[in-house]
This record gives C-alpha cells, structure tokens and sequence, in this order.
C-alpha cells in the first residue's frame, strides 16, 4: 500500500480523533458549566447555576464515552502510542482522571447530599475547581503532544538510561506551548458551555446573562489562540510553520470564518446559530492540531501506521466498532430525547 493511501490504521486514527472531538463538544461544555458556576455572579447567581445544573444532570456521565472510547482505541490500535504516552505523560494524565472523578464526585454531593449552605459551597468550590483545572490539563496534554516533546522524551526514555526524572517526566508538559494549549482548552469549553446555556433557557435575563459569558469567553479564546501561536512561533516553531504554512490557508480560513459567524451570531442573538458556529470552530481548531502532526501518532518519530496493532486486530476492532454504534447511536438518542422532552 502507498504511502499516499489511507488505509485500516488511518480510518481507525480518524475515529479516535472524532470520539475526542465529540467528547470536546459534549463533555467540554460540562467543563464550561463548571468554570461559569464558578463564576456565577450578581443576583441572578442562584438561578445561573440551577440552569448549569439542569443542563449537565441528566447526561455528564454519557458524555465520558467519548473519552472511554479514545482510550479503548488508543490501547487496542496503537498501543506503542498507548505505552508511551501513558509513560511520559503519566502525571497530567492521572491528575486529569483525578479531576474527572473529584468533579462527579462534588456535583452528585452537592446536588444529593445535605442540604445545609456549607456543605453545598465546599462541594460546589470542588467541583468548580476541578471543572477549571480538568480542561487545562488535557489542553496540556494536546500541546505535549503536537509539540513533539512526548514523543521526543518516550524516545529518550527508550535510548538513553540516565535520563533525568525532570526530563522525561516534567518537562514535556510543563513547558510554555503546552500550558498555552491548557489556556486555550479553557477558554473553549467556557465559550462553548455559555453558547450552549444562552440556547437552554426561555429567560431572557439568564439568556443575556451567557451570552455576555459567550462573548467573554470568545475574547479569551482569541487571544489564547492567538498567544498560542507566538508562543509556538518562539519554541516549537515547526508547530507554527505547519498551522500558518501553505498547504493549512484553506484550512485556518475556514477556521477564521466559523469563528467570526459564531461571534456575529452571539452578538445579534441568533442563538441556534451561534450553537452550530461555535461547535464548528472549536472542532476545527481540534482537527487543526491533527493537520499539525500528521502522518505521526506521537512525533517526532511514531507514525501511525508504525504505531498501529496488527491487521487482524485492526479488523476486528472495526467491525467492534460497527457492532457497537448499533447500539450506541439509539440509546444516546433516546437518552437526550427522553430528557429534552422532560425539561419541556
């Protein structure tokens, strides 16, 4: 098979790839709720998060499939990306499932436990916190990635036996493009979590309320992306070479036109439409870091195909996969239908 012909280990990267992208624009607007329960505010703070906690009750727990799906892929058809990446980036990586779990933790004790106020503020301040601190780390750990730097350290790992803890462990995340990424996951699922509120409620007061969030948040996130990139440009300048190059114009301008539809849509009102704008922006700016690395699964050196299991395996998990939307598609359906339905 040529190189320029996609092939079992491709289609199956595209399908990790759109798992994290529903994840991103399902359970990252949880996230968002989070940072604006946080931030609740004025005297409409109380009804501001009884509407966050109306909208992720029903269905945060069914968003993390997306996420349980990523990491199944990832293990069964590139488990030497798998290996690596569970190596080198284990400390985001465990405190990002360490936020996940605390975050659900606090939201059902906070919404079922005692219902005196103190106990609901310490449970609501962890779950706020660990809405905020979650999303930047898998910002980092996005960056660590494109970067090459995780690659680069699983391979130091690999060749050299006295590499330092810091090298190999810490500074691959804990550098300036990484955390940059972290800033710029926050400001998306906060933009996207106050476009989604603004549509959820018939409340014109809560309504103008997110949709001040909204266009907050959109300043946050342009100048994440937009600091994101000079950061790159001045460390990682291969990353910002890939995203401004020739062959991506199409690309980022199709990028920059989702951005300022959803932004004219939040700011004259078209609800439904900033929904839609907003979703395409974010999930373009997520496949832009695919164009970055690709054909690598963890550059500089693991290609996808270099990383992928072998073809039975490869064949297997697709028709897995087949057997399983079956199933998932309808039941997810059925989950927001039967709930939507229950909020009329």
């Amino acid at each position: 098979m040529s190189a320029g012909v996609l092939g079992l280990p491709e289609i199956l990267a595209a399908i990790v790839v759109l798992s994290l992208n529903a994840y991103v624009l399902t359970g990252g607007a949880d996230f968002g709720g989070g940072v604006w329960d946080l931030l609740a505010r004025g005297p409409r703070r109380g009804a501001q998060r009884a509407l966050i906690a109306s909208q992720i009750g029903p269905i945060w727990e069914a968003n993390h499939v997306w996420l349980i799906l990523v990491v199944v892929l990832l293990f069964t058809a590139f488990p030497a990306a798998f290996a690596a990446l569970g190596i080198v980036l284990h400390i985001p990586l465990s405190l990002m499932l360490i936020g996940i779990v605390l975050r659900g933790a606090a939201f059902v004790f906070r919404s079922y436990g005692a219902r005196d106020d103190a106990m609901q503020q310490r449970w609501g301040r962890v779950f706020a916190m660990a809405s905020v601190i979650t999303p930047i780390l898998l910002g980092i750990v996005v960056g660590s990635v494109a970067s090459g730097a995780a690659g680069a350290a699983a391979d130091r790992l690999a060749t050299t036996r006295d590499a330092s803890f810091a090298a190999v462990y810490l500074a691959p995340w804990l550098s300036p493009f990484p955390l940059a990424m972290g800033a710029l996951a926050l400001a998306m699922f906060a933009f996207l979590a106050a476009v989604y509120l603004a549509l959820a409620t018939d409340d014109g007061a809560l309504r103008e309320d997110f949709r001040r969030r909204a266009l907050g948040a959109a300043a946050a996130m342009f100048v994440a992306a937009f600091g994101g990139l000079g950061v790159a440009h001045m460390t990682v300048p291969h990353v910002s070479g890939a995203l401004i190059g020739r062959g991506s114009v199409a690309f980022q301008a199709a990028t920059a036109v989702a951005a300022i539809v959803a932004l004219w849509a939040v700011w004259t009102r078209r609800r439904r439409t900033a929904r839609i704008a907003a979703a395409l922006q974010v999930s373009l700016i997520l496949w832009g870091w695919v164009l970055v690395q690709y054909p690598f699964v963890l550059p500089p050196t693991l290609t996808i195909r270099a990383a992928a299991a072998p073809r039975a395996t490869l064949e297997l998990l697709l028709g897995a996969l087949g057997v399983g939307a079956l199933i998932l598609f309808p039941s997810l359906a059925y989950l927001f239908r039967t709930f939507a339905a229950a909020k009329q």
